[in-house]
């Protein structure tokens, strides 16, 4: 489980057999604070530690990973990778729960400069691809939470259809993360609120043990 709030920026070497060297270029605490076995977010993606390196770590990534993310794409996305290490039990949550499991893969469709932030608009999914069909789209709501590569956004519009959305990215978020190298039309990897889908499969027929009226609500603690 992570927060969306990036610790650092790290690049990628690969391997053989689908595993990577992962080197952080900066914030290199966050290296120093890791085990083997331990849980990094890269770009939004939940990865074990397997080995140290003399700046980083080793990590392996399954085919279907790296078929469904964008780690499997270097041309695709940014030259750098966000960064941020699982969190602790009493930690401070600042972003929102991010589970590291990505739900498709969307692209960087605008990118506007105001006196306050980046204004960033993105789809949600590649038109004409199988593979991301845009089955984030159900979760993506006005003023509702998503990660973008990992990062903790807050949308600000989106059309109905959930098929595209925007977000305003304060200076400190942009600086801190590869949302500042990205150009348009790169992909990026997109979690929707893992809250939203339990709160849809709850809703979905057949899921839930009975209806959901104010007597339900107050014997489960609601009011």
């Amino acid at each position: 489980m992570f927060t969306g709030l990036i610790q650092g920026l790290g690049s990628i070497d690969f391997l053989a057999n689908h595993r990577f060297s992962l080197t952080a270029k900066t914030s290199h605490t966050i290296v120093s604070d890791l085990a083997i076995g331990d849980s990094v977010a890269v770009d939004g993606v939940c990865l074990t530690v397997e080995e140290f390196t003399p700046n980083g770590f080793i990590a392996t990534a399954s085919p279907e990973t790296l078929s469904r993310t964008t780690l499997g794409y270097a041309n695709k996305r940014p030259n750098y990778v966000n960064l941020e290490s699982s969190l602790q039990v009493g930690s401070k949550i600042g972003g929102h729960f991010v589970t590291g499991h990505v739900d498709g893969i969307g692209c960087l469709v605008e990118s506007i400069v105001t006196a306050t932030s980046w204004e960033m608009t993105f789809r949600s999914s590649l038109e004409g691809s199988e593979n991301w069909s845009g089955a984030i789209a159900a979760y993506i709501v006005s003023k509702g939470s998503i990660a973008v590569n990992g990062v903790s956004l807050t949308i600000a519009q989106c059309d109905p259809l959930g098929s595209w959305f925007k977000v305003a990215v304060i200076p400190h978020t942009y600086l801190a993360t590869n949302l500042q190298y990205l150009q348009l039309n790169q992909w990026v990897n997109l979690e929707g609120d893992i809250l939203a889908k339990y709160v849809e499969k709850f809703l979905q027929k057949g899921s839930r043990p009975e209806q959901i009226t104010p007597d339900f609500l107050l014997k489960n603690g609601y009011f």
